[in-house]
């Protein structure tokens, strides 16, 4: 019996982190952002309704889509974001679930669902435990700041598109403070799936 953990947090979270911990367990790891960019590229069906939807404005010189351009677009226009989900998010679910369910076939102990927006998204019926990534509110910006050379307007923007961590943190079956290095964070995930027999 697999069990399928949903792994969530906040942009700048260090989610990305943890989620690369897993494979130190032989957990395999679906990984919704990634997913998100293979249903982007030329030929895909979701890219060619975004050229449609936002114009040939978005796409770089050798026709992807310019991530950047788009995000510019979308984070300041929440009618413009639900479209461009609308758009990508059933791609990325289907995907995600053929992935899941290869897994789960294999024999897999675990199988992780790395999903940024999972409450958002309401997708937690995918998966049978969350884990959610937390780190204080101070600390998610200034990492955001600075990993993406972006002003604090701009990273605060971004910050309050998503549900809070904190209200993350009270949805999840288990938190894994990443406030300090990165053996604690390990330490208490191999906690967690300790406490879940799983490893």
């Amino acid at each position: 019996m697999t069990v399928v953990i949903g792994l969530t947090g906040s942009i700048a979270s260090g989610k990305s982190t943890v989620s690369q911990m897993f494979s130190r367990f032989n957990i395999p790891v679906v990984d919704a952002d990634r997913l998100s960019r293979k249903v982007v590229e030329p030929g895909e069906s979701a890219y060619n309704k975004i050229v449609e939807a936002f114009g040939f404005q978005i796409l770089q010189d050798d026709r992807t889509i310019d991530r950047k351009r788009l995000g510019k677009i979308i984070f300041s226009d929440e009618e413009k974001r639900q479209q461009l989900n609308s758009i990508v998010h059933p791609q990325v679910r289907q995907e995600m679930l053929e992935e899941r369910e290869a897994y789960k076939a294999e024999g897999y102990p675990a199988v992780v669902l790395d999903i940024p927006l999972l409450f958002e998204s309401r997708l937690t019926s995918y998966v049978d435990r969350v884990m959610v990534v937390y780190v204080d509110e101070e600390t998610q910006l200034n990492r955001l700041m600075e990993r993406d050379q972006s002003e604090r307007e701009e990273a605060e923007e971004r910050i309050q598109a998503q549900l809070s961590v904190t209200e993350k943190a009270k949805m999840a079956d288990a938190v894994i403070d990443n406030n300090g290095s990165v053996e604690e964070s390990f330490q208490q995930l191999k906690d967690i799936l300790h406490q879940w027999n799983i490893v």
